[in-house]
């Protein structure tokens, strides 16, 4: 019988809206590239009879528990007293915890508060998840094929925590279902990454494909332009399931064509880099509204000094005059925002970088600054390459800020790999 998975986020701050639970869409994608579903996933306060009832509740839905947050030094970190209440335990002191605490400020140079001692308690009967980039560790507990791992709730340290120490646990435990039943319901989960056209856009193209019940099941998820196609093939051996997943894939890319621009965890600046890289070309970027966000995705990429030469954020009317030689006058005449000062920008960036393809973008992000005639969420992108210099208008208002420099930014890297393509 195939495991599942609970995932349950502690917090105040993710009821009252002030953060987003990314913890949660996270651990559920690594929980299924290890055959994994999650069958159950909840958000809770910082209540340790709030948590004790979540974990309760989960247990009786799942094998395999997972919880993010709540395991801080301050008073309302209470998560540790909420999995202590759950199995009936105490929380017993470990010195040899509190010593790499102590260790963590001492070459920090940092004054130890005396509240950080509270983190080398632990729930009787569990163990510690080593925390190697902060100072709260982690607790794990395993009985009756029931396995709960807690985790801080800071994103960085969950990740690294749960790829160091619980992944390969699970990658095992998912190992030995798939070696000791022939009949086992194996999951295999691939993703194909699209930009270019709206959900249900796609899903028109994709007709009965997308229906409920299928084997693979196909679902949809968007974020700022970016539709994930994912691939959910089952079957009693995992070479049949991953097979029943490839197959959909080149039929999926034979629908969807262009619009498909990487799989599985591909980025889009990953997938450009490569083509770059291909080709042996290099590329300059000339960034105004979107404040260096371009610049950062491709330097993301490992490698990407290779393909990348030079970036220049513009944003003052000054700047683009001074480090790009955009004429002042046709700022005057046209304005910051416009089709026409976009082109001189990239023309500059690759005029000056000596590059054979510059980008540029220039638009409003808002929230201000707009007007009729140039609303918030008007961007201009630019492509100088070696076969000329091409420019589109977007429109991707009324959004807010960062949604336009992120839109704006994909945009970007899509019109430059189906240039690449040509």
């Amino acid at each position: 019988m195939q495991n599942n998975a609970a995932i349950i986020s502690v917090g105040n701050e993710l009821l009252n809206g002030n953060t987003v639970d990314t913890n949660s869409t996270w651990l559920c994608s690594r929980l299924l590239s290890v055959s994994i579903p999650v069958v159950y996933s909840c958000a809770v306060g910082d209540d340790i009879e709030e948590i004790k009832n979540a974990i309760e509740y989960a247990s009786g839905k799942a094998d395999i528990i997972l919880i993010t947050g709540g395991l801080g030094p301050t008073d309302d970190d209470l998560t540790r007293d909420g999995i202590a209440k759950f199995l009936g335990v105490e929380l017993e002191y470990h010195p040899d915890i509190f010593e790499k605490i102590k260790k963590f400020f001492a070459v920090r140079n940092y004054p130890m508060p005396e509240k950080n001692k509270i983190q080398a308690y632990l729930p009787a009967g569990t163990s510690e998840i080593e925390n190697d980039l902060g100072t709260a560790p982690g607790i794990f507990y395993e009985k009756d094929k029931k396995i709960i791992a807690l985790f801080p709730g800071v994103p960085s340290e969950m990740k690294q925590m749960f790829d160091k120490s619980i992944l390969p646990k699970l990658k095992k435990l998912a190992l030995s279902e798939v070696e000791g039943s022939a009949q086992g319901d194996i999951l295999v989960v691939r993703k194909i990454r699209c930009i270019g056209a709206g959900e249900s856009a796609i899903a028109e193209m994709l007709g009965d494909l997308m229906k409920r019940g299928r084997n693979p099941l196909i679902n949809c998820t968007v974020d700022c332009g970016i539709i994930t196609l994912h691939i959910i093939a089952r079957a009693g051996d995992k070479n049949k399931a991953a097979a029943l997943a490839q197959e959909d894939i080149q039929r999926l890319r034979g629908i969807l064509g262009k619009l498909v621009y990487g799989l599985d965890e591909q980025t889009l600046a990953e997938v450009v880099g490569k083509k770059l890289l291909d080709a042996k070309k290099t590329l300059a970027v000339a960034e105004s509204c979107t404040g260096g966000l371009i610049v950062k995705m491709i330097t993301d990429v490992p490698g990407s000094s290779r393909y990348f030469t030079y970036g220049w954020v513009t944003y003052s009317n000054e700047s683009k005059v001074s480090e790009l030689g955009v004429k002042k006058e046709l700022i005057e005449k046209f304005g910051a925002v416009s089709s026409e000062v976009a082109q001189a920008m990239a023309e500059g960036a690759k005029r000056k970088s000596g590059s054979d393809f510059a980008v540029a973008v220039t638009g409003i992000a808002g929230p201000d600054g707009g007007s009729e005639q140039k609303p918030v969420g008007l961007v201009y992108i630019s492509i100088a390459s070696p076969d000329g210099i091409n420019t589109e208008k977007f429109l991707f208002g009324p959004r807010d800020r960062d949604f336009i420099r992120l839109r704006a930014s994909q945009t970007l890297l899509n019109l430059l790999r189906l240039k690449l393509d040509i």
